[in-house]
């Protein structure tokens, strides 16, 4: 599914860039190398990157020993 129509980011790259340490929108989509262009993604952008920051929190990647 597409999340940005500006910038044409899919959800599955905005979840990515959550499981790998963006906090924000901007951080994930600097990932990408866009910004933020009109901001009607933004609402679901967060929502996105809030279920992943809890999940990780929830359930933190094993580090090898």
């Amino acid at each position: 599914m597409i999340v940005c129509c500006c910038n044409a980011i899919r959800e599955t790259e905005v979840r990515e860039a959550a499981r790998t340490g963006a906090c924000s929108v901007g951080q994930a989509y600097a990932r990408k190398g866009c910004k933020v262009k009109c901001g009607s993604c933004l609402p679901f952008a967060k929502a996105i990157i809030s279920e992943e920051r809890a999940a990780l929190a929830a359930n933190p990647p094993k580090v090898a020993a």
